[in-house]
């Protein structure tokens, strides 16, 4: 064979090549378009937050999944499912896996704060969404902000600025605080004590407890001697209904007041109205507010027998609000779906007019409840009164106090 043909065919091998490169690309381009489009919570399934987030996020999803109708771009829309049992390690892998073997591009819910932190650092670095709907700390916000993540539902500065001026106002001057020992509740304490010490108020004391205690009668002595007007419980889930329940117990709620800064319905279902009776607390959400909230409420009382969250809630609108960008946009590219649901207003059940700053929070009032006395409480799940409405702008942190990096362009 002479070097012109030899030439000729190599020539014409690597065009084939080219070819068949390009058509593999196509056809895995398009499989990217067609396949499934994944979201997944990542919860805890059988712990202490398990009926505040829980069983009750995923069934919250996919109610949105199916009201949003069940496909989007023309992609089936999927949900998985993952137990994060507590452990920054575990909610990693899990969140590595997802994103890097099965495709899902949004993470929702993790209600433990130290797991959220580090989802939202996979998440920023994969330039996937992370839409924190369980997690409290204001960190998500702060200084781990992110421009794929949004902290969707409440965060420790709200609670905080909500619950402890309300306390203060009825005359609380000292505090005692029991607090989770981890990021979390470090971060509720740190947030409630500045409130405090606005308010003229002095916190007297503080002890900390292993997340997941049974056993709270060491520390509830401690903050008994104390001799604090007020005792706030920096805790949550299954934490919070221990404390309160053995605080009953040493008699330490007849002498000082109970301050719970994250409360949830699931919480004073759990410890019933005779316990949890006068207990004030903040939410972003009560089923029984108005027409909207009690006929989505509805529905998901009748998939699961339990009464919703504002985590259940905030799951549903934030799922929702994703799949309306989503569409949008024309794309499920992380940070361009991120910044359009940024641009666009939040409006459902549970927020009106909401909006997501720079930063990743979703800005939506807070509300002041009380817990009603058994004789007050008049049908099913019918526990708080509702005492008055705190301006999404007033409830959180101002924006360029939170120091995200992303506002500097850093």
């Amino acid at each position: 064979m002479s070097a012109e043909a030899r030439s000729a065919r190599a020539v014409g091998a690597v065009a084939v090549l080219a070819i068949l490169a390009a058509s593999f690309g196509a056809m895995r381009k398009a499989d990217a378009q067609t396949a499934p489009l994944k979201l997944g919570v990542l919860t805890d399934m059988s712990s202490l937050y398990a009926d505040n987030g829980g069983p009750g996020s995923v069934v919250a999803a996919q109610m949105a999944i199916e009201d949003f109708g069940g496909a989007v771009l023309g992609r089936k829309i999927e949900l998985v499912s993952g137990d994060h049992q507590n452990k920054a390690d575990v909610g990693s892998a899990m969140t590595r896996r997802w994103i890097d073997n099965e495709a899902v591009e949004v993470i929702l819910d993790v209600p433990n704060s130290a797991v959220a932190l580090a989802v939202q650092g996979i998440t920023r670095d994969r330039k996937k969404l992370f839409l924190a709907t369980g997690a409290a700390t204001s960190r998500l916000t702060g200084e781990e902000c992110s421009p794929t993540g949004i902290h969707w539902t409440y965060d420790t500065y709200a609670l905080s600025q909500a619950t402890t001026k309300a306390v203060s106002k009825l005359g609380v001057k000292s505090w005692y605080f029991l607090t989770a020992d981890y990021a979390f509740g470090a971060q509720l304490e740190a947030d409630s004590r500045a409130v405090i010490v606005a308010q003229g108020g002095r916190v007297v004391g503080a002890v900390k407890h292993p997340i997941n205690t049974s056993d709270f009668s060491s520390f509830l002595l401690q903050a008994q001697s104390s001799q604090a007007d007020a005792i706030a419980l920096a805790d949550a889930g299954g934490d919070f209904i221990n404390a309160v329940k053995q605080a009953s117990e040493f008699g330490v709620s007849r002498k000082q007041k109970l301050v719970g800064l994250l409360v949830f319905i699931a919480d004073i279902h759990s410890l019933g109205l005779p316990s949890a009776q006068g207990l004030i607390l903040s939410s972003a959400f009560y089923w029984d507010m108005n027409d909207e909230t009690r006929a989505w409420s509805k529905r998901f009382i009748e998939r699961t027998q339990k009464v919703p969250t504002m985590i259940h809630a905030g799951t549903y609108g934030a799922v929702m609000h994703y799949l309306k960008a989503v569409q949008s946009a024309g794309t499920v590219d992380g940070p361009t779906v991120a910044n359009r649901m940024r641009e666009l207003p939040v409006n459902d059940f549970m927020t009106k007019n909401g909006r997501i700053r720079a930063d990743g929070r979703l800005v939506r009032d807070i509300y002041l409840f009380r817990v009603k006395s058994p004789e007050e409480s008049k049908y099913k799940f019918d526990y708080y009164q509702y005492l008055a409405t705190i301006p999404g702008d007033e409830a959180f942190k101002p924006q360029e106090a939170g120091g995200c990096p992303l506002l500097s362009g850093k």
